[in-house]
């Protein structure tokens, strides 16, 4: 079990990286006023989803604890910014508040994912 939760983890972080590089990437843009939502940012995005729910069953199977008001909080957060990116995807240019929203709040799950014990 511990090699498939670590796979999990490790599938997870790839869906963070791409989100967060997406996003990064952009960063240029944004200052010109012409950044969007690369397809990299939605699948990222998605990824997380995916794992993050498919970790919560494998650590709950393994009879491991875990924290539910935290994997709430991350999931509010990421439900926002998938929503956000998934409405905005087709956009040639997306308004510099709403792209630094996005930046800000995946650095926020990045932090309480870390930060949060």
């Amino acid at each position: 079990m511990d090699i498939l939760i670590h796979l999990f983890v490790a599938l997870h972080i790839i869906g963070i990286a791409s989100l967060l590089g997406g996003f990064l990437t952009q960063m240029k843009a944004m200052g010109q006023g012409t950044a969007r939502f690369v397809p990299a940012m939605l699948h990222g995005a998605l990824t997380m989803l995916i794992t993050g729910a498919v970790l919560v069953g494998l650590n709950q199977a393994d009879d491991q604890t875990v924290n539910n008001v935290k994997i709430g909080v991350k999931l509010a957060l990421l439900v926002v910014i998938l929503g956000l990116v998934y409405v905005k995807r087709d956009e040639e240019q997306v308004e510099k508040g709403l792209f630094g929203l996005v930046g800000g709040l995946t650095a926020a799950n990045i932090f309480i994912a870390v930060l949060w014990t």
